[in-house]
């Protein structure tokens, strides 16, 4: 066996006499899917050993790729760290290294392994048990003579008559389909098992459904499968938080096997019961074409739609890319997956994308295959998790060998989460179209490698998947071109009419003067990736820097944990590293006061650190508001999910939550960028235009009244002015619109010396909503910045209140010690709130909620919490603590 392997179950008879021998050598598992096997004792021997032995994947992958007769493949991006060949090899992509995680290549088995012994006689058995969500993770060894033992659950449950090519109709029934695997220690016949469903909530229950004949063979699984239909108007529906209310359920299912209901005292029956919470929803990916209605009387750009629907009902997708929480599974916890989780729906965000290149995320932890909570936390959060199946940067050799292998991976793990109304669809793999249509492009023979693609993305992975799913949609990859049909599944590729937009995009700028230059923001459907890096903090640095020379932006130790580019190879520190710190680097320079605190060295770096946070926020808010924006234009965007959420270890990336599980600038950024209803300013500086609007998700009208303040930069109000707005549903509307510097800026007023708060309130279904942004006409690196003199008041119940007295203190960022997990919550409103503006006579009461499950420190002293704004980049004082 070579890699690694995600769960290993041996089953066994009951039978006292037998002795445990099982060897396993040259089984073609990797990490990807689950492993049975079946105890025999094939030598009579006596010896009670389990072995699995396993081979390194880089050797295999190595010795594979440097065959005579092995093809030469385009993978994409070559070598991250370790060259192993990895797309020979069914091994999660990122254990190779990525450009923002380090490269370890791990084997061994890293889920639960347990034997499970059924007995072979059901004439003297009279036993009941009561489980979780099948198949369990037992935290404890039991006795009990079970004769069944569900290997594998599937709940899909889907509007009759839909599927993957047939909308829903929503008044039509629900059907809950169950389908079971089910490993028997004897031969039941048919009709002598039955199985019924019941929703306790609800008050249903359904008939008693038979099961067909369990064959008694320990070593293979009989399918059982039953639909159990509910009328549309009797559950309530599962929503995304921010639609509705996240509604679940129990579903109870209970298998009794010989006859329970016979007064004969000979008589004999055992039952299993299981549990498992779902819910009730719709969910579409929709990549249909615009009508010609809609081109005409909506001004839709004409091609293909790319959005989700959930219970009928379109809606703009807000949220960040998931990536795994450890390189290695079994550290990670479920507070910490909880917290991630949490942070998102927090901000706003109704949606995470599960990164094609990671592992297979598991239900929880009392499910076999998990050690820790995901998708259970989805449901009940109320945040769609877009999934995907473990390809990533890489074109596949297609064999009967590969295909063999991700047969069994994608029904398992299919199978395993339809139950959870969370997914919102499967993805073939991450950015691997794009790949495809290049080398096609580029190589004389790229028919051969389009030809392959098709072959396992189009036709494979799509029929299998919908084979076991009718709740679900699939695609063929993250970003795509779309389809040509949905029924027959026809991939578009580049046939396209010239104008229209088809698919989706994403966006990776790195050069800074092209950061709010919105000629350079993509003009699409959807878009599923973009972001910039920045460093993690000064705290989160602590846990990974050993000595005091560590502690700078350009230190051996900070350039090795900054992969981008990627090495391409083993080199430390990362020769291409200056790369991606120098990208971060200009980017402060242009845009900011370039920190220079010569008097002391830690200060300088942390306020580099903090510094390359608010421009990462600074751009990536602009970013969200121009495709928000595109809602209400020609290309109807419907969906922004940013690079990336969380981090894998403490090092340079675009994570908006740093590994220990602070949270950056921009996650606070979120708050205002991803609000319900949110208010930007426009500025296009090759014109001196100002456009500002205001933007809505909501999928109702919306009035409410704007308030545009220009100030100086000792915080003296200039001018002001009110504008009532009204916003369609999904759209937004332009309530200020101005050319040219002499008549935006105050009377008598440089560029350099002012600056615009934009504020907004309205009140939506009896609850008011505020948003507030900036505009500053000109870089904060040229802007007359004064000592904002800030004062905090500290109170024991770590509450601060912060005041400045001698100027605006642009990005005012209150951070809490090292040791402590938590967020800044805005008194007034509740809301997180960090990173803002300071302005004299307006102060700011932040309390600080600490998270004691991820903190190391429980009680933090008030006096340990530090602030800064960018008035620090170039000047000592209180308040800047470290």
């Amino acid at each position: 066996m070579f890699g690694s392997l995600s769960r290993l179950v041996v089953l066994l008879p009951l039978l006292s006499s037998l002795p445990l021998c099982l060897q396993v050598v040259n089984a073609a598992i990797f990490d990807l899917s689950e492993l049975s096997w079946t105890l025999k004792n094939e030598n009579g021997s006596n010896d009670l050993n389990l072995t699995v032995d396993f081979e390194s994947a880089v050797t295999y992958g190595l010795n594979v790729t440097s065959r005579p007769d092995a093809e030469f493949f385009p993978i994409g991006i070559d070598v991250f760290e370790i060259n192993a060949g990895r797309n020979y090899i069914r091994k999660i992509p990122i254990d190779f290294g990525w450009d923002w995680s380090p490269a370890f290549a791990p084997s061994g088995i890293f889920k639960p392994a347990y034997l499970v012994t059924l007995t072979q006689s059901s004439s003297d058995t009279n036993t009941t048990s009561i489980i979780g969500a099948p198949p369990i993770s037992p935290s404890s060894s039991t006795t009990s003579p079970d004769i069944i033992f569900i290997e594998e659950t599937s709940i899909d449950i889907y509007k009759l008559g839909s599927n993957f090519s047939i909308p829903p109709v929503q008044s039509a029934d629900w059907v809950v389909n169950v389908s079971l695997a089910i490993r028997s220690g004897a031969s039941i016949p048919e009709g002598s098992a039955s199985l019924k469903l019941e929703f306790p909530e609800l008050g249903i229950e359904s008939e008693e459904f038979g099961l067909p004949e369990l064959s008694g063979k320990v070593d293979e699984s009989s399918w059982a499968s039953v639909q159990w239909q509910i009328p549309d108007e009797v559950p309530e529906r599962w929503y995304p938080h921010n639609l509705g209310k996240p509604q679940l359920y129990n579903l109870t299912g209970t298998i009794t096997i010989g006859n329970s209901n016979s007064s004969s005292s000979s008589s004999s029956s055992s039952s299993v019961t299981f549990r498992m919470r779902t819910g009730f929803r719709t969910i579409r990916l929709v990549q249909l074409p615009y009508s010609q209605e809609d081109v005409e009387q909506r001004g839709i750009t004409p091609g293909d739609q790319y959005h989700f629907e959930v219970n009928g009902k379109a809606f703009y997708s807000k949220g960040s890319n998931l990536i795994p929480f450890d390189n290695f599974y079994s550290r990670i916890k479920t507070e910490d997956v909880r917290w991630v989780l949490e942070s998102a729906v927090k901000v706003g965000q109704n949606i995470v994308r599960v990164w094609g290149g990671g592992v297979y995320q598991p239900s929880e932890s009392s499910t076999a295959g998990g050690i820790y909570d995901f998708y259970s936390i989805c449901d009940e959060l109320g945040i769609l998790a877009w999934t995907e199946f473990s390809f990533s940067d890489a074109l596949s050799p297609i064999n009967p060998f590969l295909l063999e292998s991700v047969e069994p991976e994608v029904r398992q793990n299919v199978r395993r989460i339809n139950r959870h109304p969370s997914v919102a669809q499967w993805a073939g793999g991450n950015e691997i179209e794009g790949i495809v249509i290049q080398t096609n492009n580029t190589l004389a023979n790229g028919t051969i490698y389009l030809d392959q693609f098709v072959a396992l993305f189009q036709d494979f992975l799509h029929d299998i998947a919908l084979s076991e799913t009718r709740s679900v949609p699939y695609t063929d990859c993250s970003t795509t071109h779309g389809v040509l049909s949905i029924e027959p599944y026809v991939l578009r590729f580049s046939n396209g009419t010239a104008g229209n937009i088809y698919g989706n995009s994403e966006r990776f700028d790195y050069v800074a003067d092209e950061a709010f230059n919105y000629s350079t923001y993509p003009v699409a459907r959807f878009v599923n990736e973009f972001g910039f890096h920045s460093m993690p903090s000064f705290y989160t640095w602590q846990e990974a820097l050993t000595s005091p020379e560590d502690f700078s932006f350009n230190s051996t130790v900070v350039a090795s944990r900054d992969h981008h580019p990627p090495a391409g190879g083993l080199a430390f520190p990362n020769p291409n590293a200056p790369q991606g710190q120098g990208q971060m680097t200009m980017a402060v320079e242009m845009w900011l006061p370039t920190p220079n605190v010569t008097s002391n060295s830690n200060q300088t770096f942390a306020q580099w650190c903090y510094s390359t946070q608010v421009f990462q926020a600074m751009t990536i808010m602009s970013e969200i508001a121009w495709y928000r924006h595109g809602a209400g234009k020609g290309e109807n965007n419907l969906g922004g999910i940013v690079w990336q959420l969380n981090d894998i270890w403490q090092g340079v990336s675009w994570s908006s939550i740093e590994f220990s599980g602070r949270w950056k600038v921009l996650h606070y950024g979120y708050t205002r960028a991803y609000a319900p209803l949110s208010i930007y300013p426009f500025w296009t500086p090759g014109n001196e235009t100002l456009e500002v609007l205001v933007i809505s998700d909501k999928l109702e009208e919306v009035k409410g009244e704007a308030t545009l303040t220009w100030y100086d930069w000792e915080g003296n109000s200039l001018s002001s002015k009110e504008v009532d707005f009204v916003v369609p549903p999904l759209n937004n509307s332009l309530i200020m619109q101005a050319m040219g510097l002499d008549d935006i800026l105050p009377e008598g007023k440089e560029a350099k010396d002012v600056w615009m708060l934009l504020n907004l309130t309205a009140e939506v279904d009896g609850v008011m909503m505020t948003n507030e942004e900036y505009f500053t006409p000109t870089s904060l690196a040229n802007a007359s910045i004064v000592d904002p003199m800030i004062e905090v008041a500290r109170n024991d119940d770590l509450t601060f209140t912060l005041s400045a007295k001698g100027g605006v203190a642009p990005w005012t960022w209150l951070e809490h010690p090292f040791g402590t997990v938590g967020i800044f919550v805005d008194n007034s409103t509740g809301l997180p709130s960090d990173g803002f503006y300071l302005v004299p006579g307006i102060d700011r009461t932040l309390k600080f909620v600490l998270n004691p499950d991820v903190s190391s420190v429980l009680d933090p002293d008030p006096a340990d919490f530090v602030v800064r704004s960018l008035w620090n980049n170039t000047h000592t004082g209180m308040e800047s603590g470290i």
